[in-house]
């Protein structure tokens, strides 16, 4: 794809989209409340937020790079190949600006319908090299949003199929940074990849590596995580950790210390010391977010901590996770509507894939609530949840 079609780094317009999306997702309320210690006194509710939360970098990129396009090409077909984010109110907003979506939730737009005058945005996650492969045959604009701690995690990746070490992966084989990035060990004829999801399936690879085992068997387990070809008896013995990076930092780091001693056990601490790589290649972003939340949980007893974000988030999923783990009653929510009332509140439960309800959430009288938000949240998603919580109390927070 020439240069001429291709652009990462948007089109100069910010100052002119920069209005739009302040009245979209900033809120005056959050900017109140970091100002003043991350805390709101509401009636007899106290609230407060983690010091880290919400959009982040990457996002904000997107996002901006997202209303730039349809700034700069107002009269062209604008389309993405997928959710930019995980948040179904900002893609929600994107389709009233007229961006199509690729992934098959748009019935009228598909990657064969695309022409050299359509432009196609790329999200935040990127996409898997034959998804450029398609829009270079098509000849198409793109505009790559894609973040930089995504990309940091591919070059790794490539270098490991380069020099023969197979990238094992922690993360969800479906998410969308997941499938880009395990495509790109496959740019190299001999590059292997292997998905791992958490400690119990880094512990199967493990035993594997240790004591050897049935092959097909682990083929069939691994199915959906490995790449085309894969043979367990020669691809597990030259390893180069990578991450998803919104997966739980100190998980992918004990999952890397685990396959470590895996292949000094089978191989000697020298020899493993050549099969074994590994980076830390969880963004910034998710760090701090999941730190600030271990900060506030430690400086405040709450009755209540929510968690804001699309339920396909993987970053907000795992907020959820620490907070049921230090043993506070937390819930996932989407968004605002998700509270019905005092008695009522619709919730994703950690693992789970649908949506429940949970009665008697808010306990009566004064409470101490926890506010926190995926990476893919924005401000004025925050304020809309800190609102409807007091508005049941009949409180209109100043």
């Amino acid at each position: 794809m020439s240069d001429a079609r291709y652009t990462n780094k948007g089109f100069g317009l910010k100052q002119v989209i920069g209005g739009q999306v302040v009245r979209d997702y900033a809120s005056a309320l959050v900017d109140r409340m970091r100002a003043e210690g991350f805390s709101l006194k509401a009636g007899d509710l106290t609230f407060h937020l983690a010091q880290e939360f919400g959009f982040c970098y990457g996002v904000d990129r997107a996002i901006e790079y997202a209303y730039e396009t349809r700034e700069k090409f107002p009269d062209k077909n604008l389309f993405i190949t997928g959710e930019i984010i995980h948040n179904p109110r900002v893609n929600g907003r994107l389709l009233n600006l007229g961006i199509r979506f690729l992934d098959g939730s748009d019935g009228n737009a598909s990657f064969a319908a695309l022409r050299p005058d359509d432009v196609v945005l790329l999200p935040a996650f990127g996409v898997p090299v034959a998804t450029m492969g398609v829009l270079r045959e098509a000849g198409c604009i793109v505009v790559d949003t894609t973040c930089g701690s995504v990309l940091n995690v591919w070059k790794n990746v490539e270098t490991y199929a380069k020099e023969g070490f197979t990238a094992l992966i922690h993360g969800k084989w479906d998410h969308e940074e997941t499938r880009a990035t395990s495509s790109r060990a496959l740019l190299h004829p001999e590059g292997r990849y292997l998905v791992v999801l958490n400690m119990d399936e880094a512990r199967l690879v493990a035993e594997y590596i240790e004591h050897g085992g049935d092959a097909a068997a682990f083929r069939e387990r691994f199915a959906r995580a490995i790449s085309p070809g894969f043979d367990p008896d020669v691809d597990l013995y030259r390893l180069g950790c990578a991450n998803q990076t919104t997966m739980l930092s100190g998980e992918s780091l004990a999952i890397a210390e685990r396959l470590r001693l895996a292949l000094v056990a089978r191989f000697g601490a020298e020899a493993a010391g050549t099969r074994f790589r590994a980076f830390d290649t969880i963004c910034s972003a998710t760090q701090e977010r999941q730190d600030a939340l271990y900060a506030m949980l430690a400086a405040h007893r709450l009755d209540v901590l929510l968690v804001i974000g699309g339920y396909n988030s993987s970053n907000t999923m795992h907020l959820l996770e620490i907070g049921l783990a230090q043993g506070v009653p937390t819930f996932h929510i989407q968004d605002a509507s998700s509270i019905a009332a005092a008695q009522l509140i619709r919730h994703q439960p950690l693992h789970r894939k649908t949506e429940t309800s949970s009665h008697d959430w808010l306990p009566e009288g004064p409470a101490t609530l926890g506010v926190t938000a995926g990476a893919s949240t924005p401000n004025a998603e925050i304020e809309r949840v800190i609102r409807r919580v007091a508005g049941i109390r009949g409180i209109e927070p100043e």
